[in-house]
């Protein structure tokens, strides 16, 4: 799609150093060829000279006016996803990447253009329709070729809800429908932890958790002013790396200072953290953040060790006292790489149930939804396997006795850090008495816990001074 309005302002920003863009099969040409995805069997100096390595998704798209710069370009999934940002100013010398804004907001869009029509790959006929529906999305996304709302997959496919004029000079350009109704507010925080055990003295586990709170505003009016609050528990570790939506209309500076890294002192901002905001019509997620929480959920040590023909196994798993021991499921599963199918196996679990794969290349112990009143459980056993096929396993980087468990949970209604929204502080200055409701989970994701008798392929060490 093009935006003449955006189109005139290269011009007028740019100046002398513009370049037009070319008609749509000319500039699908000339991408193609940068992208390397035609042409990609002849040396051509000007894109393949080691001068012009790309470590990024900008693009320089040589034009008869001239190089077309920045193109924000990138192939995922059998599609090429593509834009090319307005830049503020002259083009020569180049600026910095970090200045131009365009870019942030191109990649956003993208990002969710390629989530919106991502989930019907595998489905032509499902392809085919979303993209048709594209137009109509990107009209109330990006209007006038500035993105207002980057979810595309919430818009609406259907223009019949959209006004023309906005009733209200006050509303927002985000709040695309009108509603009528009962007001609620849903609000959800999802937190995910991420770990690397390693179970050996000379090298450090390391772990981090990252959450959203997502939230979805049914209120009436042009403008309703919402505020938010998340708080935490005493003594709780505050929340950093905070991430606003566009719509909060303001934040404590202190709140947004707060990085991971820089280690924490006593004057880092631990709350209440307070958010005004005008709500999106559709679902949004509000902010994001990190925290450096003391320890990981589960700590676990894994032992694989082969004896002869056979492997023998020990995985043992503790719930750290301070976790909710209430699980919508608690797994760990055993992959076995660059072998056969397992032909033996000889086990013994002193809680939950072991379970082989249809492939006979993976262990799966379900542990359920609790762990014992020890918090701990164990899984001893000896395994043999019978000869590799093609439809094994196989992994470069886990090759001998290297080898890792993966743990797959999730706890509702509990997060790590303790975060949680308190239902009596949501402030809405509308008429009515709005529901509130309000839910929170932990998710594993990338919960490794490695061979600790074999030396695991990434590590951290900690720098000595």
């Amino acid at each position: 799609r093009r935006y003449p309005t955006v189109e005139l302002r290269a011009e007028t920003f740019n100046g002398a150093t513009h370049v037009p863009v070319p008609s749509d099969s000319a500039f699908l040409k000339a991408l193609l060829f940068q992208l390397r995805l035609e042409g990609e069997q002849v040396f051509v100096e000007q894109r393949d000279t080691c001068t012009r390595i790309g470590h990024s998704s900008v693009h320089s798209v040589p034009t008869p006016a001239g190089e077309l710069w920045p193109v924000l370009a990138f192939h995922k999934g059998g599609l090429i996803y593509a834009c090319v940002p307005l830049v503020e100013g002259p083009l020569e010398p180049r600026p910095p990447l970090l200045t131009v804004n365009g870019l942030s907001q191109g990649l956003a869009l993208l990002l969710g253009i390629m989530d919106y029509v991502s989930g019907s790959r595998k489905n032509e006929a499902e392809l085919n329709a979303k993209v048709g529906q594209l137009r109509n999305r990107l009209i109330q996304a990006c209007p006038l070729g500035t993105p207002l709302n980057t979810n595309i997959r919430g818009l609406n496919g259907s223009l019949e809800d959209i006004q023309e004029v906005p009733v209200d000079k006050d509303q927002p350009a985000w709040r695309s429908c009108a509603y009528k109704g009962k007001p609620q507010v849903n609000v959800c925080i999802a937190e995910k932890v991420r770990c690397m055990q390693y179970g050996q003295r000379d090298v450090v586990d390391t772990w981090q958790v990252y959450g959203a709170v997502n939230c979805k505003c049914d209120i009436e009016g042009s403008a309703p002013s919402v505020t938010l609050s998340l708080s935490l528990p005493t003594n709780a570790p505050p929340l950093q790396d905070i991430v606003v939506h566009h719509c909060v209309t303001s934040v404590e500076p202190a709140m947004l200072l707060s990085t991971s890294a820089e280690p924490l002192h006593d004057s880092v901002y631990n709350g209440p953290y307070k958010f005004p905001f005008i709500p999106p019509s559709d679902s949004f997620d509000l902010c994001y953040y990190t925290s450096q929480v003391p320890v990981p959920p589960i700590l676990g040590c894994y032992q694989l060790i082969e004896e002869g023909s056979q492997i023998k196994i020990t995985v043992n798993l503790k719930l750290h006292e301070s976790i909710k021991n209430s699980f919508e499921y608690c797994e760990a599963r055993i992959p076995f790489f660059n072998r056969g199918p397992i032909a033996q196996l000889e086990y013994k679990v002193s809680y939950g149930q072991l379970d082989l794969s249809r492939e006979k290349s993976l262990l799966v112990w379900v542990i359920g939804q609790k762990f014992p009143k020890s918090l701990e459980v164990s899984l001893t056993g000896a395994v043999s396997f019978g000869t590799a096929g093609k439809e094994h396993p196989t992994d470069y980087v886990c090759t001998g006795n290297t080898a890792y468990v993966k743990l797959y949970f999730r706890i509702p209604d509990f997060t790590l850090t303790g975060c949680y929204v308190d239902q009596h502080s949501v402030q809405i200055f509308v008429p009515g008495k709005p529901k509130i409701t309000a839910s929170r989970e932990l998710i594993s994701s990338d919960y490794y816990i490695w061979n600790s008798k074999a030396p695991a392929p990434m590590v951290y060490k900690p720098l000595l001074d």
